[in-house]
């Protein structure tokens, strides 16, 4: 059958989130590495498109392509573990603790962050061809957006600050819906479609992805975008990344937990009395 039933898929989600605690460190950081370096492509990939087209639909509706092979490749992100490891603690697995889930959260954060930064770098070198031009369209854009989601955030203070928490909540809802998405088809075209949808939406609309965020400011950085180091984890990695954890957790690995592997108890209804012999019969 190439679709489970939800009970099915959660008891899969558990599973997933109690293999990544006891994976070991090498592996940890290898696949975290990856995954960073392969949604780093796809980002400069994505707005690549969309500078050179002028539609930012077009770059939106192909960004997808980069979650997907990384997921395949059976490659970790830290918005993908923010979802799946606290359910095997729920779960009472043998050896998840929440110091196990931190240390996976840490090493998986480092993976993601050293893979887009390794990107950053490289991209940088190539499209100023050794840091001999400044990069062209490509590169304003980007140093552009580092700014605008820095210090444009910054200018409304601590509304500022909750708006990329929202938006980051908003992110992984989508993007784990889309990871939850890939273990109900137990085909590749069937994963691909139910990643593709959510993923979109969320590049489209310009929600906070803290990995994604690990190659953009970067990038925007080493191309002359006007904010600082400082700037770009105060005002977007931070919140960022705390946004992306309680929007994945809440509204989606809890939810589909509590409901489809901790159902309640079915209602007691009361029962019709039976109607009483007619004096005829």
């Amino acid at each position: 059958m190439a679709y489970l039933l939800p009970t099915e898929f959660v008891t899969k989600m558990v599973d997933a989130g109690e293999s990544k605690i006891y994976m070991s460190t090498r592996d940890t950081l290898i696949r975290a590495f990856m995954a960073g370096a392969i949604l780093a492509l796809a980002a400069v990939f994505a707005i690549t498109i969309a500078v050179q087209t002028g539609v930012f639909l077009i770059g939106a509706i192909l960004f997808p392509v980069g979650f997907c092979m990384l997921y395949l490749m059976g490659f970790d992100l830290l918005t993908g573990v923010f979802v799946l490891t606290p359910l095997a603690w729920l779960d009472k697995r043998p050896g998840v603790t929440i110091p196990q889930i931190l240390r996976n959260w840490g090493l998986v954060f480092l993976g993601n962050f050293a893979g887009a930064l390794t990107v950053a770098a490289m991209m940088s070198f190539v499209f100023t061809y050794g840091f001999n031009t400044d990069g062209g369209a490509i590169a304003t854009k980007v140093a552009s957006i580092g700014e605008s989601r820095t210090l444009g955030y910054a200018e409304y203070g601590a509304a500022g600050w909750f708006t990329i928490f929202l938006r980051g909540m908003l992110c992984n809802w989508m993007v784990s819906m889309g990871v939850v998405g890939a273990m109900i088809s137990t085909n590749v075209s069937g994963k691909v479609i139910a990643m593709w949808m959510p993923i979109f939406l969320f590049f489209f609309m310009g929600f906070e992805h803290s990995v994604v965020n690990m190659f953009l400011f970067p990038f925007g950085l080493i191309m002359g975008g006007d904010f600082s180091i400082a700037d770009y984890f105060i005002w977007n990695e931070i919140p960022t990344a705390l946004g992306n954890l309680v929007g994945g957790l809440a509204f989606t690995g809890l939810t589909l937990y509590s409901t489809h592997a901790r159902t309640a108890p079915k209602r007691k209804l009361p029962v019709a009395p039976a109607a009483a012999p007619s004096a005829a019969a």
